[in-house]
């Protein structure tokens, strides 16, 4: 059974653009989420929290952290508050998120590390 791919994240994300160029040019079948029109969900961040840590989610070196009030910045400090957070703004979500078969399988770019997953 073929593996299905989700790629979550925003087009204009240099990070994103090399994950998605990368998976064309090897033949990788993938969906792609944009999360700044879409959005995410409650369920989907809780989801994704069951195969990664909130720390990792949260895109905390990025201009739109950077550019958050230091009272949203706590609120980062909870569960609730983070996943809240990100749906407000999904663009301190680490990107790309990448789903295999409805488990977060790598969040951001490296060439080797696709390599290992879609091999």
């Amino acid at each position: 059974m073929a593996k299905k791919t989700v790629v979550y994240g925003i087009p204009n994300c240099d990070t994103v653009k090399k994950a998605r160029v990368w998976l064309e040019e090897h033949g990788v079948p993938f969906e792609f989420h944009d999360f700044k029109k879409a959005g995410v969900s409650t369920a989907l961040v809780q989801d994704w929290l069951k195969d990664v840590s909130l720390d990792e989610l949260i895109n905390r070196r990025g201009t739109t952290w950077r550019g958050l009030s230091d009272t949203y910045k706590a609120e980062a400090g909870t569960t609730a508050g983070a996943i809240a957070l990100m749906i407000h703004k999904p663009s301190i979500i680490k990107r790309p998120v990448v789903v295999v078969n409805g488990r977060v399988k790598t969040l951001g770019f490296s060439a080797e590390q696709y390599e290992t997953l879609f091999a």
